[in-house]
C-alpha cells in the first residue's frame, strides 16, 4: 500500500524524497488520487468513506503540523528563554562589574576625598601658622620700629631747645645785651655777587613777612670784598622798611666796615675789630698805558667818593681828612679800632656787652639729619716722625694765644 501510495505521489509529479519527508500528506494526496481515478461507478458509501477517510487524514495532518509548530514554537520559546537566561547572566555579570568597578571607583574617590581634606586640612593649618608668624614678626616688627621712631624722634626733639624766638622792637636791653631773632641775615666770608643776592633776598623776604621788627645782619667776621655787590647790599638796607641793624662779632673790614658804619643801627663786642682804608685794587697780568691807568684810577676814585664821603659825614669830618687819620694811624692806611673806640669814632652805635641768639633753637652740635658738625684738626707727621696738626688760617688782625711748649701746633 506504501509503495502504491509512494507510486501515485511521484505520478502526481511529487518527487521521491518529497514523498519520504511528508508520509501523512502523500497519503492525503494518495487518496485524493484514488478518487478522481477513472474506476467503475461505486457505492455513495463508498465515496463516503472515502472522502470521510481523506478528511481524517487531513485532520491527523492538521494536527501533526499544528503539533509540529507547538514543538517549533516550544522550542524556540525555550531558546528564547536560553538566550533571555544568558542575556540576563551575561547583564547580571556586567552589572555585578560594573558595580565591583564603581564601588572600587566610590572607595578611591572617597580615599582621594579624605586625603585631599587630610591635605586641605594640613594646608590650612600650615597657612594659618604661617599667617600667625606672619602676624607675630610683623607685630614685633612694628614694635620695634616704634621703638626705633621713638628713640629717633626723642632723640630729634632733644637737639630742638624748648623755646622759642624773641622777637623785641627794641632790641638791646637795659642790661647792655642784644637780644637777635630768628630775622638773621649772616655775613661772612668775602663779599661776592652771591653774597649780595643772599643778603638782599632775604631783606626782602624779612621785609615781607613783618615790616616793623629789626632785621639783624650778623658779621662774624668778613675782610670785606667787592664794592658793587656791597653796594647793592647798602642800597637794600636804605630802602627796607623794618630797621636794619647789623651786628659785629669779631671783625669787619673794608667793604664790611662801611655796611656796619652806614647802618641805621649798629652794635659790636667791645674786642671786636672794625677796619676803614682806601680803596685798593690790584690788576694781574695787564699791561696798562697811562691813559689806562688814569682812568682805571678815576674810576676807584669814584667809588671811593660814593663810600668814604657817607662815612666820613657821619664821622663829622671831611673825605680828605679821613685819608689823613687812615695814614696817620699806619703807612698802609689800614685804620683798625676795637668796637668800644669804634663807637667814639661813630663806626658803630653801640657796645654790648652779650648777646642772646634767641633762634638757635637747634644743637648746634648736629645738623638738620642729626649728624656731629664738629671739625677737628688733622694729625700729620713730618719727615722725622714728630705728629703735628696745621693751625687754620687767621682773619686779619687776628694772632694766636695758646700754650704750645712742643710745637705740636704749626703755622703754614
Amino acid at each position: 500500500m506504501r509503495k502504491r501510495t509512494l507510486c501515485l505521489l511521484v505520478a502526481a509529479g511529487l518527487s521521491p524524497a518529497v514523498a519520504k519527508e511528508a508520509p501523512v500528506s502523500a497519503e492525503i494526496i494518495a487518496a485524493k488520487a484514488e478518487l478522481t481515478e477513472k474506476k467503475p461507478a461505486a457505492s455513495k458509501a463508498d465515496e463516503a468513506a472515502k472522502l470521510e477517510k481523506v478528511n481524517k487524514l487531513e485532520a491527523a495532518k492538521l494536527t501533526m503540523d499544528t503539533n509540529a509548530m507547538r514543538a517549533e514554537i516550544a522550542k524556540l520559546k525555550m531558546e528564547r528563554d536560553l538566550i533571555t537566561a544568558r542575556l540576563s547572566l551575561e547583564k547580571a555579570k556586567r552589572q555585578e562589574v560594573v558595580k565591583d568597578a564603581v564601588a572600587k571607583t566610590e572607595m578611591e574617590i572617597a580615599e582621594l576625598t579624605r586625603s585631599y581634606e587630610a591635605s586641605r586640612l594640613r594646608s590650612e593649618k600650615l597657612a594659618a601658622d604661617l599667617k600667625s608668624a606672619q602676624s607675630e614678626a610683623s607685630m614685633e616688627l612694628i614694635r620695634l620700629q616704634s621703638e626705633i621712631e621713638t628713640i629717633k624722634i626723642k632723640s630729634k626733639r632733644d637737639t630742638f631747645a624748648d623755646s622759642d624766638p624773641v622777637y623785641l622792637e627794641e632790641p638791646l636791653r637795659e642790661d647792655g645785651i642784644l637780644v637777635i631773632s630768628d630775622r638773621r641775615i649772616p655775613l661772612n666770608g668775602t663779599i661776592i655777587s652771591s653774597t649780595a643776592d643772599y643778603v638782599t633776598s632775604r631783606i626782602d623776604f624779612w621785609n615781607n613777612h613783618d615790616s616793623k621788627l629789626p632785621i639783624f645782619i650778623v658779621i662774624d667776621a668778613c675782610p670785606g670784598g667787592s664794592v658793587m655787590a656791597g653796594y647793592r647790599i647798602l642800597k637794600a638796607m636804605e630802602a627796607s622798611e623794618a630797621p636794619i641793624h647789623v651786628v659785629v662779632k669779631s671783625f669787619a673790614a673794608s667793604m664790611a666796615a662801611c655796611i656796619t658804619t652806614l647802618a641805621e643801627e649798629s652794635y659790636a663786642y667791645p674786642n671786636a675789630v672794625i677796619l676803614h682804608h682806601q680803596i685798593s685794587a690790584q690788576i694781574a697780568f695787564a699791561r696798562l698805558n697811562l691813559t689806562q691807568q688814569r682812568e682805571f684810577y678815576q674810576e676807584s676814585q669814584r667809588w671811593w667818593e660814593r663810600l668814604a664821603e657817607p662815612v666820613a659825614k657821619k664821622m663829622g669830618i671831611t673825605t680828605d681828612k679821613f685819608i689823613e687819620e687812615m695814614y696817620s694811624r699806619s703807612t698802609s692806611g689800614d685804620w683798625s679800632e676795637f668796637g668800644d673806640k669804634a663807637k667814639e669814632l661813630k663806626w658803630v652805635n653801640h657796645i654790648v656787652d652779650g648777646i642772646v641768639e634767641s633762634s638757635i633753637t637747634l644743637n648746634p652740635d648736629v645738623d638738620e639729619k642729626g649728624k656731629s658738625t664738629k671739625k677737628a684738626l688733622v694729625e700729620q707727621f713730618d719727615p722725622d716722625g714728630t705728629p703735628f696738626s696745621y693751625l687754620p688760617r687767621l682773619n686779619p688782625k687776628d694772632v694766636y694765644f695758646l700754650y704750645n711748649p712742643d710745637g705740636y701746633y704749626r703755622m703754614r
